[in-house]
């Protein structure tokens, strides 16, 4: 049985992490992280990671940034391998997390989904043909009200792997209230809608004269993002040091 760790156990993804485990028979929840101390978590619930002395074989966090310094140095000084979910990280904490990757595994997505990841492949093979031919690449993702950072961490991974495919060749633009001027050839479009409860949508645009060519990914429940999570715990567990995706779960599994 793979024991894990739960960074963020009072939150919805940790509480649907849980739920899953429950009626897993290779993963277990032993211990949870979380400021709150939610008094009802079946496992003992300990305020920052510096206080959790419970043996395990994975962490999984899926909380927010202010609290993945601390997490970082734990993972390192007890060598524990790290799925790192919690999107929004700041240049200094990626950095942080790869330098993390050079003592212990640490696989970081900014989606768990397997749909997402897909979506990933699919859309640089897409971008290698229709940049070329003129088409204008625009991204819009629709997230419920109470998330916290925008664009979403996904929105910014499919963007990186449409200019990936197209040798970084493109800037991001976030906003054109402020400038007008015609739309550079150069770019990728990104836009961000915050509303009710919609768990996440992405649209990819591709706008051509006369053609209009479209990839869209639609999430109804959490439980798509727990599920991936739980999955690259089971295959981070053991891993030697060094920084992973979903794409090497993709493959353990395929």
């Amino acid at each position: 049985m793979i024991r894990a760790i739960m960074h963020g156990c009072g939150g919805k993804m940790g509480r649907t992490i849980h739920d899953l485990t429950a009626q897993d028979d290779t993963l277990s929840i032993v211990a949870g992280i979380d400021p709150a101390l939610p008094q009802d978590c079946p496992y003992p619930v300990f305020a920052t990671p510096q206080e959790c002395d419970v043996v395990a074989d994975v962490v999984i966090d899926f909380s927010v940034a202010p609290a993945m310094d601390s997490l970082f140095a734990w993972c390192e000084a007890r060598k524990l391998p790290l799925v790192l979910c919690t999107t929004g990280l700041s240049e200094e904490q990626l950095d942080k997390a790869k330098k993390l990757s050079e003592s212990t595994a640490v696989l970081r997505s900014a989606n768990m989904s397997l749909g997402i990841n897909t979506l990933l492949k699919l859309l640089q093979t897409a971008a290698g043909v229709l940049a070329d031919a003129g088409f204008d690449i625009e991204i819009v993702e629709r997230h419920h009200n109470q998330k916290l950072d925008a664009p979403s961490g996904t929105a910014l991974a499919l963007a990186d792997a449409i200019n990936e495919s197209l040798e970084h060749a493109c800037s991001y633009v976030y906003d054109r209230s402020q400038v007008r001027q015609k739309r550079s050839k150069q770019e990728i479009g990104i836009s961000a809608v915050r509303g009710g409860t919609i768990v996440g949508e992405h649209e990819i645009i591709f706008a051509g004269t006369d053609e209009v060519i479209e990839f869209k990914h639609t999430a109804y429940s959490k439980a798509i993002f727990a599920k991936g999570a739980i999955q690259a715990a089971k295959f981070l567990a053991g891993k030697p040091a060094g920084m992973y995706d979903m794409s090497d779960v993709i493959k353990a599994n395929s």
